[in-house]
């Protein structure tokens, strides 16, 4: 006897050691706040995101930055050149050589709100030119200044049309930005408690292991004492081995949630976590007609349904502007002046007025212009109906998610209910089991009945948990704190 209580001793203390591996190792306990944060610093979606808005951001700066002046200054400090050509006046050959130095100063100002550009141009040049014909060389100063203005007309607006559709890509990347966010939260939620539940679930087998350990001891002793026949110990060895075996498998299927768990935060897969939570149960008062219209009014995905379809109306401008009668008018005026003295440039200088005026007139397409607008229009209807569809998707799961919220509220209730008569229930009979009222198998049955109720309830909270976040995210209203929900959209 003395000899299998030795090795019962020595089972049952590799027993705990395998059963509680980590309490010899620092643990590092995670709350759901601080995974969701781990998660946002290390996702390659978020940081993805991130990048994208970050250059849509870019572009608008850019744009923006193309409508003020611009200055530019173009240098040619040499050109040289020796032609020969034929002069039909004097019927011969000729030969002219020609060197020039030039520069040209340009400021041009976009006027975005008539889509026109007004420009300021000096262009200041020394010429020496040599003509074999009649033997001349000509030195000169030159200096061209002038204003001029260009403007289309008879069409649309094209700079303002460019700068709304960046405005626009901004807007749709800072939603995209803080779905991506909320996508997180919830798969970093759902995760996280299902690690939970894994975890539960090895702390519920690990009482369950005990009290069959308890009982062990209890049927061992009556064997011993003769109070009750062998095979009782039989089946308790049975309980205690299958109990082990629970906890083992449970075991096994927390190690690999964890794994998982790490991975989605970016963990690093050696180091040994906990999760911590609170799951009491308070009751929500959830207002269904609050929920949808708080959902409708502010829900990101209308919003980018509603971007579709400006970008839909900007093709179908674009392709109404297809081979359209358009015209342009270019206005310019100012002074030229000459001289072989550089200070006598403008000793006598010349007006250049310009006025120009012109038309694109199409004449004929083969009905382009009508099939495109036609594949456009069904693109713009396209976008309508999944606007609509996308007000009544939200409608309908806030309308879901409101229903399992007060079902699983009643579940709930039921689930506690049921656990503190479980409890009660084992308690009683493994009094009656110490007694000799009840066999190791009775109570093996009320034991299961109780782990099972546990797990239910475990099951319902975290459920219960789940459910309020898909409210939060479906309608962007935080019912637990009873505050709207601002996305998270800074870099």
């Amino acid at each position: 006897m003395a000899v299998k209580k030795i090795k019962f001793l020595i089972v049952a203390l590799l027993l705990l050691v395998y059963l509680f591996p980590n309490t010899a190792r620092s643990q590092r306990v995670l709350t759901l706040e601080e995974s969701i944060q781990i998660a946002e610093a290390g996702s390659p979606d978020i940081r993805k995101s991130a990048l994208n808005l970050e250059s849509n951001k870019m572009s608008l700066v850019a744009q923006r930055a193309s409508l003020k002046s611009r200055f530019s200054l173009d240098i040619t400090p040499f050109d040289f050149s020796r032609t020969r050509v034929f002069n039909d006046f004097f019927s011969t050959w000729n030969t002219n050589e020609d060197y020039s130095s030039f520069g040209r100063l340009s400021i041009s100002q976009p006027i975005p709100i008539t889509d026109g550009v007004l420009s300021l141009v000096d262009q200041f040049g020394y010429r020496d030119n040599y003509s074999q014909v009649q033997d001349i060389r000509t030195k000169t100063w030159s200096n061209n200044i002038y204003i001029q203005f260009e403007q289309p007309i008879f069409t649309y607006n094209r700079t303002k049309l460019q700068l709304k559709e960046l405005e626009l890509n901004l807007e749709n990347a800072l939603l995209s930005y803080a779905l991506q966010l909320l996508n997180l939260e919830r798969a970093v939620t759902q995760t996280f408690y299902n690690f939970y539940q894994a975890q539960n679930s090895v702390d519920i087998s690990r009482d369950e292991f005990n009290n069959h350990q308890l009982s062990y001891e209890i049927t061992k002793n009556k064997v011993e004492a003769g109070l009750l026949a062998e095979v009782e110990l039989y089946q308790a060895e049975l309980n205690l081995a299958t109990s082990r075996s629970t906890v083992e498998n449970n075991q096994v299927n927390l190690d690999n949630i964890a794994d998982d768990f790490k991975l989605l935060l970016g963990m690093d897969l050696k180091e040994d976590i906990r999760v911590q939570v609170d799951v009491e149960y308070i009751t929500q008062n959830v207002d269904i007609n609050q929920a949808i219209q708080h959902g409708l009014d502010e829900r990101m995905e209308l919003r980018q349904r509603q971007i579709d379809i400006e970008r839909s109306e900007f093709e179908l401008i674009r392709t109404n502007a297809l081979n359209e009668f358009k015209g342009s008018v270019s206005l310019s005026l100012g002074l030229f002046g000459d001289d072989s003295n550089f200070t006598e440039v403008y000793n006598s200088p010349t007006n250049n007025p310009r006025v120009a005026v012109t038309f694109s007139i199409p004449l004929f397409d083969w009905g382009e212009k009508k099939a495109r607008m036609a594949a456009t229009n069904a693109n713009l209807q396209i976008s309508r109906i999944d606007e609509e569809n996308q007000n009544n998707d939200i409608v309908i799961n806030i309308r879901k998610t409101y229903r399992s919220l007060q079902n699983l509220e009643t579940q709930i209730e039921i689930a506690e209910q049921n656990v503190k008569n479980a409890e009660l229930t084992y308690d009683i009979n493994q009094e009656r089991y110490r007694n000799g009222d009840l066999t190791s198998m009775d109570l093996n049955l009320f034991q299961n009945q109780l782990s099972d109720k546990k797990t239910q309830l475990a099951t319902a909270l975290i459920n219960y948990k789940i459910e309020l976040l898909n409210l939060k995210i479906l309608t962007l209203y935080d019912f637990e704190k009873q505050e709207p929900v601002l996305p998270k959209t800074d870099l």
